[in-house]
Order: C-alpha cells, then sequence, then structure tokens
C-alpha cells in the first residue's frame, strides 16, 4: 500500500482509478515521473523484445525502425544504443528527422516522398539485418525483400488499417489483401525468420514479462533508456491527444492525465 507502481492491462486505463492485479504492477524505479511510467511499459517491453528476444539484436548489425518517431520506435531507438555499433535506419515524415538524427538514427527516411526499400538499398545493398514491421500488409512483403540471409522480420501490427478518422473499408480490404504470406518451404530456401508479436496476447506470462522489466527498470536506472514524452494532456482533451497521433504531429508518446498539469503561479522577483 502506497507504493508507486506501473501497470499493465489490455484495457481500461483512461479513467481516475483501476483495478487491476497485484501481477500486473511494478515499482517505478527512483526518479521516475509518472509519466515516464506511463510511457514506459508497453512500448519497451514490446522494442525489448522484438529487439533482443526474436531479433537477438547484435554489435555491427542493422535495423529498419518504420514509424521511428512513436512510442514503440523511440524505444527501440534507444535500446539499439545500448549494442554497439548498430545502424538505424527509421521511416518518418521530414519534420521529425532532426529529432531522429539526434536521437541517434543514423539513416532516416521520408517515407511520404521516397521509396524506403530503395533508400535502404542504396546505402546498404544487401539489406538489413532485422526490420521492426508494424505497418502490415504489402510493407512486409517489402520489409522481408529487404533481409540480409539470417536477417529477422518481427511484424507486430497493422498500422496500414488506419488511415484517419474514419474507417476506410477499401483501404482495409487492400491491407487485407496484401497482408504477406510464406510457406516454410520459402523460408527454408531464403535463410530468413518471420516472426510475430502481440504482447496483448501475453498477459499470462508473468513470469517473463517481470524478467522484461526488471531488465528495462535497470537500463532507465543506468540512464541508458528515458521515455520520450511528447505531450501530456487532460481526459477532457482526449479528442485533441487522438488527434495529435492521427495526424502524425507527434514525437514520443501522448499521456492521459485525469486533471490538467497545474501551472505553478511565477510570482514577479523584488
Amino acid at each position: 500500500v502506497g507504493d508507486k507502481v506501473m501497470v499493465l492491462a489490455r484495457s481500461g486505463l483512461w479513467q481516475e482509478v483501476v483495478n487491476v492485479p497485484a501481477n500486473q504492477t511494478f515499482p517505478m524505479p527512483e526518479g521516475m515521473s509518472f509519466e515516464e511510467a506511463a510511457a514506459l511499459l508497453v512500448n519497451y517491453i514490446t522494442a525489448y523484445m522484438i529487439l533482443f528476444d526474436f531479433g537477438n539484436l547484435r554489435p555491427n548489425q542493422s535495423v529498419l525502425i518504420h514509424m521511428a518517431a512513436g512510442g514503440v520506435g523511440t524505444a527501440a531507438i534507444q535500446l539499439c544504443k545500448t549494442v554497439e555499433n548498430v545502424t538505424i535506419f527509421g521511416t518518418a515524415s521530414a519534420s521529425k528527422h532532426d529529432s531522429l538524427k539526434e536521437s541517434g538514427v543514423a539513416h532516416p527516411i521520408d517515407y511520404r516522398t521516397m521509396d524506403y526499400a530503395e533508400e535502404v538499398r542504396k546505402i546498404s545493398p544487401k539489406g538489413v539485418d532485422i526490420v521492426l514491421d508494424p505497418l502490415g500488409g504489402s510493407d512486409t512483403s517489402k520489409a522481408f525483400s529487404l533481409l540480409k540471409p539470417m536477417g529477422k522480420l518481427i511484424t507486430y501490427g497493422v498500422a496500414n488499417l488506419l488511415t484517419g478518422q474514419k474507417k476506410n473499408l477499401m483501404a482495409m480490404a487492400k491491407t487485407w489483401w496484401n497482408q504477406f504470406s510464406i510457406n516454410a518451404l520459402q523460408l527454408l530456401h531464403q535463410n530468413k525468420a518471420v516472426c510475430g508479436y502481440h504482447l496483448g496476447y501475453m498477459d499470462e506470462e508473468y513470469e517473463l514479462l517481470g524478467s522484461v522489466v526488471a531488465k528495462l527498470v535497470n537500463l532507465y536506472s543506468q540512464g541508458k533508456i528515458k521515455p520520450k514524452i511528447d505531450s501530456v494532456w487532460p481526459f477532457d482533451q482526449v479528442a485533441e491527444a487522438m488527434r495529435q497521433m492521427q495526424e502524425k504531429k507527434n514525437v514520443g508518446k501522448v499521456i492521459l492525465v485525469p486533471e490538467a498539469p497545474k501551472e505553478e503561479s511565477k510570482k514577479p522577483e523584488n
């Protein structure tokens, strides 16, 4: 009672009081803000398990990170920087490239004006060792073709289904139709791996997730990772917060809090 904790839950957190099983809570490390705690678990567990458990990231390898300025993207960049000499390619709109370079992305690519596969091949003709794919559809096929021999593609989302504020059934059908498919014999001939990851279906894996969180807390305490907060919104501005993400303006996490942060009144100095 009274402990400050981070919470992992599939849904139901946009409210002032929540009830969750004790084994879905993790003590916050010293010096961490509540906003950072809210931004840590889902994104960093996902990025960590994709890169290290599935991706087996090692020194001198290369990684392509899509949506590199988003929550999982920024977490993945920081985690890549904990391994020696990893080359990071990151897709994002041009306005976010300076921020990406500062955070350690060697090659930011504007997916809106360029073919990212062509851009990767210009710099690395053989492709990359790991592709993180939150897009789905035809982008998963492009990701697979960009892998070097012994490369690994980890698909963890289908963001191509989301095209705007309203459902676009044609876009959804197109993404579904173009969804990547491969059989075991093709994999064998290609010397590549395809992995699928969904944190939401691991809610019973308490020991596994607990061990990942322990590693992340250790990295945070060493100053090697730090959740990037784009903006903080009170509950009554949830629509504006969602728009911030839909319009792809955010760099890092968009955080909801019950009440607007109180502005400290600045007293004029005598």
